[in-house]
């Protein structure tokens, strides 16, 4: 059986990092980042995933920023879903085992990039991954966009169904079919959330547990409201922040993620807008659109 997991619910924030301009990571900008999220009611924090430049960062960085993330979490009320996931399955296993020692509640651990496994491959890869760190929840992380392969409705379950610390999935397909399947056939106690923001409504009316999201970087008491009233069923307010949110949701994405974000961001005078190649600021035209939505 899935552990339980009752935390696990709710509007995650997928963390930007703040970087300096020779490169460093601006670890004081940081965590007064992770806590204005927690400020306003963001309780699962999800560092270096997509949106915090993972694949930019060394493993001595990476775990850095999952300590500092912990530190300002733990003594807060607030959880921690750290990102551990590559694609090399004896890296990410040892990477999965570094963050539960520097106290992550959980590791969100994507399906492999640029090696295309099969679905044989991807239950062997998660398999091995959940055997070795028996007790610790893991959620799956599926983002074809960005990895160029799918976790298939099937191997999800199959996975949640083997191990019981494989908790969740952050589902960012687009695929509502292979959503609903999930939903409908999930084991008791396995989570699903939305890895998109402008779908996090219509999943949720369907079963979803919640959101990691982009946009609660940005706007974090707004979204963690919506997220919570869908939750409670408030479908009425939650369209309303939705439909705010919206343009902002979308414009978030004009250009590859984080680079919006964080030019909005440093609009808001929250950090500095510097990204690690190959990601580089946006462009004149998407700065245009980008500061009609600035909140």
């Amino acid at each position: 059986m899935t552990l339980r997991k009752d935390w696990l619910r709710g509007c995650a924030t997928a963390l930007v990092t703040p970087f300096r301009k020779d490169g460093s990571i601006n670890e004081d900008c940081f965590v007064s980042l992770v806590e204005r999220q927690i400020k306003n009611g963001v309780k699962l924090l999800v560092p270096c995933g997509t949106t915090g430049e993972s694949v930019t960062l060394s493993e001595a960085e990476r775990l850095q920023i999952i300590k500092l993330t912990v530190l300002a979490a733990h003594n807060r009320g607030a959880k921690v879903i750290a990102g551990t996931g590559g694609n090399n399955t004896a890296s990410t296993i040892e990477f999965t085992r570094k963050a539960r020692e520097a106290g992550a509640d959980a590791a969100l651990i994507v399906a492999p990039y640029y090696n295309k496994p099969t679905q044989a491959g991807m239950f062997a890869h998660f398999s091995e991954i959940a055997k070795s760190v028996k007790g610790f929840p893991i959620m799956l992380y599926n983002v074809p966009s960005r990895t160029s392969s799918n976790i298939s409705a099937e191997t999800t379950l199959r996975l949640a169904e083997a191990h019981e610390n494989i908790v969740a999935t952050k589902e960012a397909s687009g695929n509502f079919s292979q959503v609903m399947e999930i939903l409908a056939k999930r084991p008791r106690n396995f989570k699903v959330f939305s890895g998109d923001d402008a779908t996090t409504i219509p999943l949720i009316s369907l079963g979803a547990d919640g959101l990691v999201s982009v946009i609660s970087n940005e706007m974090p008491k707004e979204t963690a409201k919506m997220v919570e009233h869908a939750l409670n069923g408030s479908f009425h307010f939650a369209r309303k922040v939705h439909y705010k949110l919206l343009p902002l949701m979308e414009a978030n994405f004009i250009e590859s993620s984080p680079a919006p974000c964080k030019f909005v961001m440093k609009e808001m005078g929250l950090l500095e807008e510097n990204l690690r190649l190959p990601l580089v600021a946006v462009s004149d035209a998407t700065r245009k659109v980008l500061r009609e939505l600035v909140p």
